[in-house]
Formats: structure tokens, C-alpha cells, sequence
């Protein structure tokens, strides 16, 4: 792994996390699924028209269109709608920390339903990430967290897991900025069909909704998913994913720094347990390095 990945990734995870906290401003001022799906629509033409000026097509490859689609469905509409509904009674921080059970959820659907082997460190670190989600779950539920949110994280959790293992056949044949823009048009229009059955729909347009508004459509929405798209490219979805670890980390920082959100004992080594165990999920399945 270059410098230049190793960059991009750092990136990805610090702008991916923030995420979280910019969300939970968007939907104390505004109805959670128009906000996406209005952010979605915005993000998603600025997507295309950089893309056509870039000189990209939409003609895409077969393999591209269909993980467009399926990445488009379940980590826009799935995955951010879920977590963004959720976010009207569940803390940032934890919304982070459940989401970033994915690599962990990847590693297992991998390990259990594709064959993938898994190495004992690999073993290891499902049981301590887990174990880590479990204890802090533990301390949020005495302390009266909302259940029906945490499940709607965990669909969604599950939803983006499907998406990562989806999304492969679209890093091929280039055209990136034009499949980041045409997923997020996708999840836009799936969650403008969705918002008026689920949510009264309202925007109170404060200062702090409309600078985290624009910041989530430019940095979490737009260049966080460029970024990602091109370090799917550059190391592989494997590698890629060895960035996911910093997301608990980053995640309970900026919600406690931006949003005062407190963080007890039992979720500090909740925190740290899940970070290590999803970085040995990560680094037990990276390629064996041949010798010399």
C-alpha cells in the first residue's frame, strides 16, 4: 500500500465518520428522509455534471449499471435513510459505532456463506469486535438507549454490508464520478417515494441545519464516496476496507467534540476492543506477502 492510498484512506475514514454528527444536526432542524433525499439529489447532479465535464459517460458497463443500482439502493436509500431515521433518538456516536460493525459483517458473510478462509487472527478479531459492539450496547441499554433505532442501524449496518460485497463490479471500466453521481440520483428517488409514508415532512432552515447540509452533500456525500470509489481501484475492496477501522474512533470523537456527546467508561473500552478487533479482522485478510 503507497503513501498516496494510505492518504486517501485516512480521508475517507475522517470525512465518512463526521458523518454521523453532521446527520444528527440535519435531522433536529429537518423530516431525516427528504433531508437525504433532497442532499442525495443535490450531490447526485453536481455528481454527473463533474462527471460530464470530466469527459465520463453514463454508458456503463452491464456490471457497473447493476452495482450502481444495488449500491445506490442499499447504502444510500438502506443504509444512510436508515441511519439518518434512527438519528432523530440515537446518538451519533453510537450510530457510528454500529455502523462500523460492516467490515466485521463482510469478514462473516465471507467466512460463513462464501468460503472465504479466515485466518485465527481473523477469528479472533470477529469475536473481540463483537464483543466490543456488545459491551457497549450493554451501557446505552441501562442507560435507557432507543431499540427500535439501534435495530434500524443494524438493518442498516446490514444493508451496507451487501453493498460493500455488490459494489466491486463497479470499480471496473472507469467512470467514477459518473457512478458515484448516478447511485446517489438512485437512492435519491428511492427515498422521495419513501419520505411521505414514513415522516411529516418539515425543514426549519437554522444556520446549523443549512452549513450541515451543504457540508454533508460536498464531503460525506460527494467526495468521501469519489474517494472511496478510487481506493476500491487503487488497492482493492480488502485493502480499502483496513480503513474502516479508525471509523469507531473517529466517529466518538467528533460527536463528543461537535456535539458534546459524552462517553462513558464501558464505551471507551467498548470503543478500543472494537477498533482492534476490526483491525485484526482486516489485516487477517489481507494477501500472505510472498518471500523474496
Amino acid at each position: 500500500m503507497d503513501l498516496r492510498a494510505i492518504v486517501m484512506g485516512l480521508f475517507f475514514a475522517l470525512i465518512w465518520s463526521s458523518a454521523f454528527t453532521s446527520a444528527r444536526i440535519i435531522v433536529s432542524d429537518a423530516s431525516p428522509l427528504f433531508s437525504l433525499a433532497l442532499r442525495f439529489l443535490i450531490s447526485g447532479l453536481l455528481g454527473v455534471a463533474i462527471a460530464r465535464v470530466m469527459g465520463q459517460s453514463w454508458h456503463l458497463t452491464r456490471a457497473q449499471w447493476r452495482a450502481t443500482i444495488l449500491f445506490g439502493i442499499c447504502q444510500n436509500a438502506l443504509y444512510l435513510g436508515l441511519n439518518f431515521y434512527a438519528m432523530q433518538t440515537v446518538e451519533a456516536s453510537l450510530a457510528a459505532i454500529v455502523a462500523s460493525t460492516m467490515p466485521l459483517l463482510v469478514a462473516l458473510a465471507g467466512w460463513l456463506l462464501l468460503d472465504e478462509r479466515l485466518r485465527p487472527l481473523g477469528i479472533i478479531g470477529l469475536l473481540a469486535g463483537f464483543a466490543g459492539v456488545a459491551l457497549i450496547m450493554s451501557s446505552r441499554i441501562s442507560a435507557g438507549v432507543d431499540l427500535f433505532g439501534v435495530l434500524l442501524c443494524g438493518i442498516g449496518a446490514l444493508a451496507l454490508t451487501f453493498a460493500t460485497l455488490a459494489v466491486r463490479g463497479a470499480t471496473s471500466g472507469g467512470n467514477f464520478m459518473m457512478v458515484v453521481g448516478l447511485q446517489m440520483l438512485i437512492g435519491s428517488a428511492v427515498l422521495f417515494l419513501a419520505a411521505p409514508m414514513f415522516e411529516t415532512i418539515y425543514i426549519h432552515p437554522t444556520l446549523p441545519f443549512m452549513l450541515a447540509f451543504a457540508y454533508t452533500t460536498l464531503f460525506p456525500g460527494l467526495l468521501a464516496t469519489l474517494i472511496w470509489f478510487l481506493l476500491l481501484d487503487r488497492i482493492g475492496p480488502i485493502r480499502a476496507a483496513t480503513f474502516h477501522f479508525l471509523n469507531p474512533v473517529f466517529g466518538v470523537t467528533i460527536a463528543a467534540i461537535m456535539l458534546g456527546e459524552k462517553l462513558g467508561p464501558l464505551d471507551a473500552v467498548g470503543v478500543l476492543i472494537t477498533t482492534l478487533g476490526i483491525l485484526a479482522v482486516q489485516l487477517s485478510r489481507q494477501p500472505a506477502t510472498k518471500p523474496a
